[in-house]
């Protein structure tokens, strides 16, 4: 089952925010999250908030769009009555889950319900997450048609044992076809790969970065396989039913993906995301690392405004209760401390190319620069231009190069 949520401040039943939210509010971004908690299997490697069919405890997929519409609506009146000025919506991401398991006509009324609630910028990127087994040319053109932007579709591997292992149930001859589908119907495409899986060698991570390469995608993600406590994955490894993680492997695996799609033209904007150009960059993504606002709808989805964030309820059970009964489905929230606030700065800001301003960080942070330069972790010419950005042994080692940069705080 997923992971507990975070323990922090009981959040308010009518979901108010406090004062300091709205501070500097106009400058910042807006986005919208919608989690969509369904999924036809439980992948053995997952931690995400999702359920399976039998583990709903009587609640109904087709009754989740009306929910979420409703918590969207209910979004827009807590903002207002906090005093936080109306911004229209620049980024709308659909995750889970499987968001595609519900009908295409369920994601459009969400998406509608954002567009009368908050409204979208000229441009807004929307994207849903896909599986390939989940979608066909019809669905895709009518989501496009709607206003989505963007597909993301959870590739994680074109080799057949290696998806077994992860227990994908896709065919990987199938990645062609969704990917034309999206071309047809105006939508910009992402691929999801997953590298480090046990049992996984360097030519079979090779076979799925020129399958992904091949379909010409306008950008892709690639994440190392984290084994969670409490997945199925996590007991099989306990057991010695398939190998450890090897951490050195996943480096090798990673410097193979950065020099592939380079070569093929992708640049790094993030530790694990390249695109074609600035234009296909996840703007969504970017605004959780520049730490921006976003408003998350559904069970276990986190939303952060103006320093302040909060965690619905998990399961889809407690979740419908609470929109049934019309408070908010907030189960906990925190108001970051300007020393948090600064930790996750320099965490999350470290992780994109566009880097940190040197001039921004503390004393005692400006001074490791230098030896980080001569570790080989950051990039000589762009720190003397002043923004930390990492080379490729500082994406491998960004955990390092972080806490150096944390040092001296308390």
């Amino acid at each position: 089952m997923p992971s507990a949520l975070p323990l922090a401040d009981p959040a308010p039943l009518d979901g108010s925010l406090p004062h300091s939210a709205s501070v500097g509010a106009a400058e910042r971004d807006f986005g919208v999250y919608l989690h969509v908690p369904f999924c036809r299997v439980r992948c053995g490697y997952c931690d995400f908030d999702t359920y399976t069919a039998t583990e709903l405890r009587g609640v109904k997929q087709s009754d989740y769009a009306s929910q979420a519409v409703r918590e969207v609506e209910a979004g827009g009146r807590i903002l207002s009555d906090s005093g936080i000025p109306l911004r229209q919506a620049s980024t709308v991401f659909f995750g889970g889950g499987t968001p595609t398991l519900l009908p295409a006509e369920n994601l459009v009324r969400m998406l509608q319900a954002v567009r009368d609630t908050w409204g979208l910028t000229s441009g807004a990127e929307v994207t849903t997450e896909a599986n390939p087994d989940s979608v066909d040319a019809d669905y895709l053109a009518t989501l496009a048609g709607a206003g989505f932007t963007r597909v993301s579709f959870g590739m994680q591997s074109a080799v057949p044992h290696v998806l077994a292992t992860l227990e994908r149930t896709h065919d990987p001859a199938r990645i062609p076809l969704v990917v034309q589908w999206a071309r047809d119907a105006g939508l910009d495409v992402s691929l999801d790969l997953i590298y480090g899986t046990p049992g996984e060698s360097l030519n079979d991570w090779r076979t799925s970065l020129e399958h992904a390469i091949a379909q010409g995608p306008d950008h892709v993600s690639a994440y190392s396989l984290i084994v969670e406590e409490g997945t199925k994955l996590a007991r099989q490894i306990k057991r010695g039913e398939v190998p450890k993680v090897d951490e050195d492997h996943q480096a090798d695996l990673y410097e193979l993906a950065d020099e592939l799609l380079a070569a093929a033209g992708y640049d790094w904007y993030e530790v694990s995301n390249w695109s074609t150009d600035v234009s296909h960059q996840s703007r969504h993504n970017l605004a959780y690392w520049r730490s921006q606002d976003w408003w998350g709808i559904g069970p276990g989805a986190h939303s952060h405004v103006g320093g302040v964030r909060w965690w619905n309820v998990k399961h889809p059970a407690a979740y419908a209760d609470r929109i049934r009964a019309g408070v908010s489905p907030a189960a906990g929230r925190e108001t970051l401390d300007e020393s948090t606030r600064e930790t996750e700065r320099v965490l999350l800001l470290s992780r994109i190319r566009a880097g940190i301003p040197v001039a921004s960080l503390a004393a005692g942070a400006r001074r490791e620069v230098a030896g980080l330069i001569a570790d080989e972790l950051v990039d000589a010419r762009a720190a003397l231009s002043g923004s930390i950005e990492l080379t490729l042994r500082g994406r491998l080692l960004a955990d390092a190069v972080v806490r150096r940069l944390l040092a001296d705080r308390p």
